[in-house]
């Protein structure tokens, strides 16, 4: 199983914030075995939205949604949903009562009312109308709940909000997904030889050791350093052994090569 991240919102396309949510997402994973397949950045521009969506609903994948999921005239991350699935918006019963019970705590805190009739509570439950036959997704922070469907999980784009939500959905609704086997990578510095000579040794050690990734992480010098190339291997810790040690043999043949540290990474 594959993962995916969407983040919406022009702020972040327009660099008036920072995107926060793609590390966060990498480091949730990571924690439970899991890794990050791809990430997508895009405006509030309804019909991109819905043309995404319709992609990524397509696939296996599952896919975090970040923002958007307000009620204010640029969110439109539950309408697209709702048009790329072909359904209806809904407003979801449990997002009723949690949308009522977080105007009457309002109330309490003398802000607003627990009228749910008033036009200013009436917008407030559109926060709550998801595409027919989704799920609700529990916000801890203030109540005002995500959804999900088909795999695909929205959420607040406000980082103290939406991380605990994934954090949550992880340990819970995706805990069949954790990766129990280890994963780790070990790595070496290549200097001074250009990447398309360690080419063929990184097709040999992945045809090889099958369970293992190669990669490369060239450096042109421009950082003060001279010039090298990061090679290693990641995979399941049982594999790597065996995998790290051809990769040493083979580097050490075409030039200088450095440990880095161990050879270690975790």
């Amino acid at each position: 199983m594959s993962f995916g991240l969407i983040v919406v919102g022009d702020e972040i396309l327009s660099g008036k914030r920072q995107d926060k949510h793609f590390a966060k997402v990498i480091e949730l994973l990571a924690a439970r075995g899991l890794q990050l397949a791809w990430a997508r950045y895009l405006g509030d521009d309804r019909a991109r939205l819905v043309q995404a969506l319709r992609e990524s609903f397509a696939g296996p994948d599952t896919v975090f949604c970040c923002g958007g999921i307000g009620a204010t005239p640029d969110d439109h991350t539950r309408q697209a949903a709702a048009l790329a699935l072909g359904v209806e918006l809904e407003l979801h019963p449990l997002a009723r009562e949690r949308i009522a019970a977080r105007c009457a705590a309002m109330e309490r805190e003398g802000r607003g009312t627990a009228d749910m009739t008033t036009a200013e509570n009436r917008q407030r439950l559109k926060m709550g109308e998801f595409p027919s036959g989704a799920q609700v997704i529990e916000n801890p922070s203030n109540g005002i709940p995500g959804f999900s469907i088909r795999e695909h999980f929205f959420l607040p784009g406000f980082p103290s909000m939406a991380w605990p939500m994934i954090a949550t959905l992880l340990d819970t609704r995706l805990a069949h997904l954790h990766n129990r086997t280890p994963v780790s990578e070990r790595a070496l510095l290549l200097y001074e030889v250009a990447e398309s000579a360690a080419v063929p040794l990184m097709e040999t050690i992945e045809s090889a050791h099958p369970q293992v990734r190669v990669f490369s992480l060239p450096t042109a010098g421009d950082d003060g350093r001279r010039r090298h190339i990061e090679l290693g291997v990641r995979g399941p810790v049982s594999f790597l052994d065996t995998a790290f040690e051809q990769l040493l043999l083979g580097a050490r043949m075409l030039g200088e090569v450095e440990l880095t540290g161990t050879g270690v990474r975790e």
